[in-house]
């Protein structure tokens, strides 16, 4: 244990949520701030077993791979949201840093669901792990999809080694409509200054816009971009990120989106009994509100 504890990395809080819930947004927001280090990339995806929607793995961490996701001073916060699903993260986590803060970015759950499930298949992540999402009612079957969307299930499993207190709860709408009000509740909860961000200088890269389906050019560029090491892709691809620019936008690298996909009123109904009990569950374990969530 004293072997591994000299590699670990001093981290002091973790954003936690699911795909299209927004914590996109609140991480480039908080990387503004002097007092918090954002870690780089946003999503490491080290610490828990989930390394997005579809990888599963339960090694050990890379320490010092992760250790490379952090520079500068400030609370490290580690904004790997798939780690809140991760049955694996909440006990990791508590093993190595038990005073971590946690911030919890959470969406009304039939469209958190199918803006996940649009992205996917924009993206064309099913077809390249093998699957086929095309049917709505074969992607929410799938635990990999659902899993994200349970969040009661997900925050009790956190619970269990962490006080309501080390939570903070947001919700995704009001980082649109209350951006300066969510913003000093997250500076309060990581215990660092209040900070006049550049609301108009965020960005957002994880918008319907970027879900443009890669090409064969765009996966050999992808390819090789994860070979460069970090201390040269680093600079460039914050300087992109400043700039609000996506290079997956590019004709070569992809291709335009299909028109946004819906859901029936009967595939709607497919979730709501697994749904509405799971926020019962997340009503009952944090006092949030979730009552106009519920599915009719």
């Amino acid at each position: 244990m004293e072997g591994v504890l000299s590699v670990v990395p001093e981290v002091g809080a973790f954003l936690l949520g699911a795909p299209k819930c927004g914590t996109t947004w609140l991480a480039d927001a908080l990387s503004q701030h002097p007092g918090v280090c954002v870690s780089d990339p946003k999503e490491p995806n080290i610490v828990a077993s989930h390394k997005g929607t579809f990888p599963r793995d339960d090694s050990e961490p890379d320490w010092e791979a992760y250790s490379d996701c952090f520079s500068g001073g400030g609370v490290r916060i580690d904004c790997s949201v798939h780690a809140l699903a991760c049955p694996v993260a909440p006990s990791r986590v508590a093993r190595f840093w038990p005073e971590a803060r946690l911030v919890v970015c959470l969406r009304e759950p039939v469209s958190r669901t199918i803006s996940h499930w649009n992205m996917i298949l924009d993206t064309g992540e099913d077809a390249e792990f093998g699957e086929d999402w095309s049917n709505f009612e074969v992607a929410w079957a799938d635990s990999r999809l659902n899993c994200d969307t349970l969040y009661g299930a997900s925050v009790t499993r956190w619970l269990e080694y962490f006080g309501r207190d080390s939570i903070l709860l947001i919700e995704a709408n009001r980082m649109r409509h209350e951006p300066v009000a969510v913003l000093t509740e997250v500076c309060a909860h990581l215990g660092v200054d209040e900070y006049a961000f550049d609301l108009d200088a965020v960005h957002n890269a994880n918008t319907a816009a970027d879900r443009r389906p890669i090409t064969f050019f765009g996966r050999i560029f992808r390819f090789t971009a994860s070979l460069l090491p970090g201390f040269l892709k680093g600079p460039i691809v914050r300087r992109l990120q400043a700039r609000g620019t996506n290079v997956y936008k590019m004709p070569v690298l992809s291709s335009e989106a299909p028109e946004k996909r819906v859901i029936s009123d009967a595939q709607r109904a497919l979730l709501a009994e697994q749904v509405n009990a799971d926020l019962t569950l997340l009503e009952g374990a944090t006092g949030f509100d979730a009552s106009g969530w519920r599915i009719a």
